[in-house]
This record gives structure tokens, sequence and C-alpha cells, in this order.
């Protein structure tokens, strides 16, 4: 690429399409760039390398047109396809086109006649966005304005949105004379229908004021108030609007497992006395090993069965936390005197559900640690026990080997004597029938002088064979 290059970069996510601006040639496609210089100067690339560098670009803030109304509507998308939300995407008037690879980026904006819509799909839930111009009857200076009455969207469309509703906000945006925070101020007390409410002077120039009543209202809506400055850029107008709608949408998302929490102490109240009780079993041996450890194995899995069905909620509830946290800190909210802002309103009011929430994550940690410990003591209990017994059988053997080594060496003695008794005899009867053929001996005389050498050979030979067995064995 020849020339030199204005700042002006064009990007259009939904088509991952690129464009320079060269003040000459008018604009070179960022795609034919990249695939000529990486393919010359690079290796090829990772799988994940594209996709990865322009998720930092996946969401970007919106361009807001002073006065405007947003209309935003979150639902929880479980069970709730692309594909379906395409199918209610379509029934926008111009949309009926649109696929569902448009889609597979999680995030789309369409503009269409009058309004613009963005979809954004997250893992939970679904958001989507209208920002429309705010007709001057809903503007600051009237009292109790329904906001809905103006909305350009096609009869019905809202309601028919897939999913379950868990966030709807209408925001109204429009320019003031913050110099007068306090006459803006009371402006917007009527403009909410005298309602208590919260406001911040938003920005570290103090560029905008918003004020909420965090009220659910019978259309299902809350409200919001935005008064920027007259210098106001609309790309600020629309990152204030962005961060004032994921403080409320986090904020709901982590109170999300606040309801699961109070459902859960009970059961962890019962299963922590109940683990009191195995212990002092245990201490006591009031009952048996047995007993013992398949009620404590039903424990563990009790246990453990809620921490792997409530663990992600627990984790989702810090993290969502953790965002709220973040993005109030990003608003660098300016106090007015006499109204709480909206930083001291979440600390007051998400605070006390959150910790509740944390340290019932805690304690079911520490429970399915103490239970652990406990299955431990016992089994160390129980090994200890089948080691005295192995003992005492061991003992036994040998005492019973003991036993037989005596009878054997009994059982021995008798045979070297019944052996011998044999062999004696068989020599008498030998020196009989010498005397008998004439021999000059006499058979009992000899039989008897031959007695001790026939008992030690007999010994001998005994014991040979003994030694033998006992070498090979």
């Amino acid at each position: 690429m020849r020339g030199h290059f204005s700042e002006v970069l064009t990007r259009n996510v939904f088509l991952g399409t690129f464009k320079i601006s060269t003040g000459n040639t008018g604009y070179i496609d960022m795609h034919t760039m990249i695939d000529t210089d990486l393919t010359d100067w690079l290796p090829d690339n990772d799988p994940q390398r594209v996709m990865l560098h322009n998720e930092v670009h996946a969401r970007p803030s919106q361009r807001i047109r002073l006065p405007a109304l947003i209309i935003y509507v979150v639902v929880i998308n479980e069970g709730i396809t692309r594909e379906q939300e395409c199918v209610h995407l379509q029934r926008l008037p111009g949309q009926n086109m649109l696929m569902p690879e448009q889609l597979q980026n999680n995030f789309l904006r369409l503009r269409l006649q009058g309004y613009t819509l963005r979809w954004e799909r997250h893992t939970e839930f679904t958001r989507y966005s209208l920002v429309q111009h705010l007709p001057e009857a809903a503007q600051l200076g009237a009292t109790d304005p329904e906001l809905l009455a103006y909305l350009t969207l096609p009869p019905g469309w809202l309601a028919d949105i897939p999913g379950r509703t868990f966030a709807a906000i209408k925001v109204a945006m429009m320019q003031g004379d913050l110099s007068q925070a306090d006459a803006l101020l009371v402006q917007a007390r009527k403009w909410f229908g005298g309602n208590p409410v919260v406001a911040s002077l938003i920005g570290r120039e103090s560029h905008s004021l918003a004020v909420t009543d965090f009220m659910l209202r019978p259309s299902g809506f809350e409200r919001m108030l935005v008064m920027m400055s007259a210098n106001a850029s609309e790309t600020r107008a629309g990152r204030v609007s962005q961060r004032l709608l994921e403080i409320e949408t986090y904020r709901l998302m982590a109170l999300r497992g606040l309801p699961l929490t109070k459902r859960l102490i009970p059961e962890l109240t019962r299963a922590e006395r109940q683990l009191a009780e195995i212990t002092a079993h245990l201490e006591n041996k009031a009952a048996s090993d047995q007993e013992l450890l398949d009620t404590l194995t039903a424990l563990a899995a009790r246990i453990e069965r809620a921490t792997v069905e409530h663990g992600f909620r627990f984790s989702a509830t810090q993290a969502y936390n953790r965002l709220v946290m973040q993005r109030i800190n990003e608003l660098h909210e300016k106090a007015i005197p006499g109204t709480q802002n909206i930083g001291e309103f979440m600390q007051r009011r998400l605070s006390p559900a959150i910790a509740t929430v944390e340290a019932t994550a805690q304690r079911m940690g520490y429970l399915s640690a103490r239970v652990s410990r406990a299955s431990a003591l016992l089994r160390t209990r129980v090994d200890i026990l089948a080691e005295t017994q192995n003992q005492q059988l061991l003992e036994k053997l040998t005492r019973g080997q003991e036993l037989q080594l005596r009878l054997q060496s009994t059982v021995e003695g008798l045979s070297i004597a019944a052996i011998s008794y044999y062999v004696i005899s068989l020599l008498l009867y030998g020196a009989k029938a010498a005397k008998a053929a004439g021999l000059p001996i006499h058979p009992e005389l000899v039989t008897g002088a031959m007695i001790p050498v026939v008992l030690w050979v007999v010994w001998r030979t005994v014991r040979r064979i003994h030694d033998k067995f006992f070498k090979s064995h």
C-alpha cells in the first residue's frame, strides 16, 4: 500500500469488513490488505487469531443523538436458539431476508426507519436495545409521561420476544444545563411522578446527570432519565447509557443467586446438625462403624450434589457483582447534596444480598471440608480396628503353627521309634536266620548291640528329609 492514510477507520462488525480512507483513492478493503500482507510477511494465521482479535470490537457503544428514547429488554435465553431469535427479528420491517449466520457473532445492529435496534446474546441472557427520537411531550417538564405510547416498533413485537423477561428499562436522554443541577433534579422528580429518586453527576467533568427510582412499574419497565451537557458527543451518550443499563442488568443477574441461597440455607443447617450428631457418635462410640459410615456417605453425597448443582450460580453471582462495581466506578460519580447516588444505593441494597450468597457458598465449602475430615477420621478408626483384628488373627495363626510344630515333633519322635522297632525286628530275624545257617552268633546280643546304631541312622535320615523339605519351601 502506498500513500498517506488518514486516521479514519470505518468498521462493520457484522460482516467483519474494515475500510481505511486514503484521501486519494477512496477506500481499501481491509480483507484484501490482510490477505496480501499476511501472506507475504507472516506465517499462516492461528485459527483463533482473527476471532480473538475482533473480540475487543464485539459490542461497540452506540452513537446516540439527543434527545433519545431507549427501550431496553433483557430475556433469559435458556432453551432459546439463535434461529428462534432470528425468526423474531425477521418480523421487523425489511428484515425478512435476515439469516441466522448473521447472528453467529452474538451481536447485530439494525438501522430501520426512524429507529435503531441492537441485538446482543450472552451466556445466560439476550438483550434488545431500541433507540429512537424522544418526543417533545415526554421530555423534561412533563409529569410521569407514558413513554411506551411513542414506540415505533411493530405492535406486539416486544411481547413476542422469545425468552422470559428479566429486565426492562425505559431511558430518556436529553440535553440540560448541568450548572443548575438542583433545578434539574426538581424537574426530574416531577418526571418520575414524585417518587423518591437516586441521582448522580457522572464523569470527571460532570458531563451528565443520571436519575432513576429503581421502581418496577405496572408496565413491567423501570425508568431512567439522563441529562447531558450541550457539548456532549453522541459517542459519550452511547457509553453513558450502556454503563447505566449494564449496571441494572448485572445487578439483577447477580441477585439470581439469592433465592437459591434462601432455599439452600435450611438444608445446610440440617446437614450441619446431622454432621454434629455423627461426630458425637464417633466420639462416644455409640453406634457401629458401618452405620456411621453409611450415614456419613449419604451426607457427603448430598453436599456434593448441592455443590455441583449450585456452584456455577454462586460463581456467576460473584462475577456479575464485580461487573456492577466496575461499571459504577467507570461512572466517576459525584454526589448531589441531599440525594443518594447510584453507587451508595447499590452498596446499601446490593451488598447484603451478595454477602449472603458468598457466605452461603463459603458455608457449603466448609461443610464439605468438615464432612471430608469426619470421613477421614472414621476411615482411620476403621483401619485401626481392621489392623487390630488382623493382628489378633495373626497371633492365633502363630499359636496354631506352634502347636502344629509341637505335634509334628511328637509325630516325628513316634515315627523314629516305630521305624527303629521294625528295623531292629528285621535285624533280629536276620540274626536268627544266620544262626540257623550255622554261623556262631547269638541273635539277641547282636540285635541289642545294633539298637543304638539303628536309632541314630533312622533319626539322621528323618532330619535330613525334614531339612531338605524346608529348604525347598
